[in-house]
């Protein structure tokens, strides 16, 4: 039986999704854009606070660790409405906190402590081969091209403009290939030692979920 990831994205695909609306809400989250600038210009700075805290205590400060998840959160219910899954017509609410009442969630688990030596070197040097498989899903590393899910997500858009239903499957695809990248971002934000698995788990509802809380988790 396989470990579940310490790290849990959560999606629910809200159906009926709107057939047209997906053409528009890039621009309709443009307030979230400005919003999620600073705020990651903030978590940079932070993680790298957080850094010099495990170095020296073996521990993330968990005022830091709470602020820091709750960026990724905002960014993946961003996400999940956008670019990354259009998994729903709900407007993303500009909060940092869980809202088990939102159709998308992430939360990570508070570690303990941390290595000294891994924070030196899986930020940089041992994640290098998941920033590889990374930029495949997202675009990067100088391409101008637009990663997997977006393609996908797009694909699936249009299937949805022209039958009005998303295809289950194409959905619990976007699930998994966010799900890998949101693993590899909680790694090289520090927030865990455990490295991302190469592994692919699809759904809606992240294998480390805990059924007794829903299909979504409780608050980071």
């Amino acid at each position: 039986m396989t470990t579940p990831y310490p790290a849990r994205l959560d999606g629910r695909l809200e159906e009926p999704v709107n057939r047209l609306l997906w053409l528009v809400k890039w621009v309709l989250l443009l307030p979230h854009f400005l919003c999620l600038a600073g705020l990651w210009i903030a978590m940079t700075v932070l993680t790298f606070v957080a850094g010099f805290s495990i170095l020296f205590t073996e521990r993330y400060p968990r005022d830091i660790f709470d602020f820091n998840v709750g960026v990724i959160r905002w960014t993946w219910r961003v996400s999940f409405y956008g670019m990354s899954a259009f998994g729903t017509d709900r407007y993303p609410p500009f909060s940092l906190h869980s809202d088990p009442d939102y159709p998308a969630d992430f939360h990570v688990e508070y570690p303990a402590r941390l290595s000294r030596g891994l924070v030196l070197v899986k930020w940089w040097l041992l994640a290098i081969p998941q920033y590889f498989v990374v930029s495949v899903l997202v675009g990067g590393w100088g391409s101008n091209s637009a990663g997997v899910i977006t393609i996908l997500a797009l694909l699936g858009a249009v299937v949805v403009a022209l039958t009005g239903s998303y295809p289950a499957q194409l959905f619990d695809a976007l699930m998994g290939l966010n799900r890998w990248c949101y693993r590899v971002l909680t790694y090289a934000a520090l927030m865990r030692d455990e490295y991302p698995p190469f592994r692919f788990e699809g759904g809606g509802s992240d294998p480390g979920t805990p059924p007794t809380q829903g299909e979504l988790p409780l608050a980071a």
